[in-house]
């Protein structure tokens, strides 16, 4: 499976893509807009501010936009995730408008949100987005990953994600959102998805056994019959 990385000036843009590679991606970074739509899959990356990655994308945005509108297969981590949105409270410049709604500053007095976190999945996604993926065995590991300690989890359960952000989408539509988590008393989406486009708060690069296997569902559901039609 080919998937193209986007590199707007985003960090930890390496890390998350030998994840993919690990899980059977091959990965091929590019930093235009419009030949980052190449591949069978998108992935936008994410440590960063929305400003400065919103200009980088500006050039490319309306056919990033339309592509991912007509089911080009997408995966948003986490910055990568708030720029699905129209545009966001932590600077200027518009995000892709795929999914309507705003990035707002997390409600909590400890910023960043930093560290591991639960996320409580909708069933609906659980079922039919992550079906039968476990969390260290899938066919395209290699057999480090497949050696890796821990249990074998299903994805289907909810997962213990690693986190690192201030900012947090709100969609206008909640009907979007697949999964939640919490901090403080905050609850926020941390999972999203639209057209063929899934976005995570969360780092599944970082976030072991359960972030690898939930990259693997990624590229399983992007292979699959039902994302082809």
């Amino acid at each position: 499976m080919n998937v193209t990385v986007f590199d707007y000036g985003a960090g930890n843009l390496h890390s998350l893509a030998k994840a993919l590679e690990r899980v059977g991606a091959s990965v091929r970074v590019e930093t235009d807009a419009r030949r980052a739509l190449d591949g069978a899959a998108l992935v936008l990356p994410g440590v960063g501010a929305f400003g400065a990655a919103a200009e980088r994308l500006s050039s490319g945005r309306d056919v990033m936009r339309a592509a991912l509108a007509n089911g080009l297969p997408a995966l948003g981590v986490c910055l990568g995730m708030q720029l699905l949105m129209d545009g966001s409270d932590e600077g200027e410049g518009a995000g892709l408008g795929l999914i309507p709604g705003r990035v707002r500053m997390i409600e909590a007095k400890r910023r960043p949100h930093m560290g591991w976190n639960d996320v409580e999945f909708d069933v609906e996604f659980k079922d039919v987005e992550f079906k039968d993926v476990e969390s260290t065995v899938v066919e395209s590991a290699d057999a480090e990953r497949a050696a890796a300690p821990g249990p074998r989890t299903p994805i289907s359960k909810d997962l213990l994600a690693y986190f690192a952000h201030s900012y947090v989408c709100e969609p206008r539509d909640s009907g979007c959102v697949r999964a939640w988590s919490t901090h403080e008393s905050d609850r926020f989406p941390a999972v999203v998805s639209m057209a063929r486009t899934t976005g995570v708060q969360f780092h599944p690069e970082k976030s072991g056994p359960g972030g690898l296997a939930l990259l693997a569902a990624w590229l399983q559901d992007v292979r699959s019959p039902r994302a082809k039609s």
